[in-house]
């Protein structure tokens, strides 16, 4: 059974969606961790990183919003969450408005985040093409006329914006230097992070189906899906084991701990008969990659 939104004030807050923030903040403290490690950490470039992924989630999570209810994906007959829009207590029109202040607020923010962290011009431009690449990235999803979400490239897009580009930017504005070791880690979250997504993406795969929108589980269906959920899972925590055995770094397998639950996520979606029996296994896949990272961090540091 759907959960009803009696309030705006509900709304809203379906609208931002708080399950999806711990999984952006996973690559910052990723980032974070790892430079830490090298002896370069800087407070304000976690903060003020963390701030600008948040304020890029609910961007996305507002503009997901708008554009599947302009392209039909949420539709009544939706078996996932009802959306704000959706429920007729926001309107499009105020949905946009919301998107407007959450991209403005991304862009102060990563504007901000960047004069502190660098002095370069040329380093300034190019990390700003990338916040406004990652703006766009937001926005673009599910809405405009041709969103990269309903061709089935969204995979792709988290896979380099929460894994790639949140690792490796991240430690790059704490350290201003590259570390090779570092991409394992920014393939690992990559990897849980693209698990999120095709999860929500299995859940949704009838109405998806029926709006057009050609996610990878409904263009190879949804038992094939569920094997390439066990490859993201296993995948990440395959990195991890390496990046142990070439760093000598042993205290980080302390992240195996969650891949345990990462294991019975695999397991709930494979076994899952319904839309509603999937949904939950979002959330809990989102605070194990978080609660990973964090032990990944605290592994790496003793």
């Amino acid at each position: 059974m759907k959960q009803v939104i009696a309030t705006k004030k509900e709304a809203w807050l379906h609208a931002v969606r708080l399950r999806t923030l711990p999984l952006a903040l996973a690559s910052i403290f990723g980032g974070s961790f790892l430079a830490a490690w090298m002896g370069d950490f800087r407070w304000e470039i976690l903060l003020l990183a963390s701030l600008t992924t948040i304020f890029l989630q609910i961007l996305s999570n507002l503009s997901n919003d708008y554009g599947d209810t302009v392209h039909g994906a949420d539709s009544s007959e939706r078996q996932g969450p009802v959306r704000a829009v959706q429920s007729g207590l926001i309107t499009l029109q105020e949905m946009k408005k919301g998107m407007y202040l959450f991209g403005g607020l991304s862009l102060l923010s990563g504007l901000l985040l960047l004069f502190v962290a660098v002095q370069d011009w040329m380093l300034f431009g190019l990390f700003l093409a990338l916040g406004l690449a990652a703006i766009w990235a937001s926005i673009s999803y599910t809405s405009g006329k041709n969103p990269y979400g309903y061709a089935g490239l969204g995979d792709i897009s988290v896979f380099i914006f929460f894994g790639l580009l949140g690792v490796l930017g991240t430690y790059f504005l704490h350290t201003l230097s590259f570390e090779p070791l570092a991409l394992a880690i920014a393939v690992a979250l990559g990897l849980f992070s693209t698990a999120v997504l095709n999860i929500n993406n299995i859940r949704d795969i009838e109405s998806d189906v029926k709006a057009g929108k050609r996610s990878i589980p409904v263009r190879i269906g949804r038992a094939k899906a569920v094997k390439y959920n066990w490859f993201l899972i296993l995948g990440g925590n395959v990195i991890l084991i390496l990046f142990a055995l070439l760093t000598h770094s042993y205290f980080t397998l302390l992240a195996l701990i969650p891949a345990v639950l990462m294991i019975q996520v695999g397991k709930g979606v494979q076994q899952a008969t319904s839309s509603q029996e999937t949904d939950p296994y979002l959330k809990k896949m989102a605070l194990s990659t978080l609660l990973w990272v964090i032990l990944f961090g605290v592994g790496l540091l003793l």
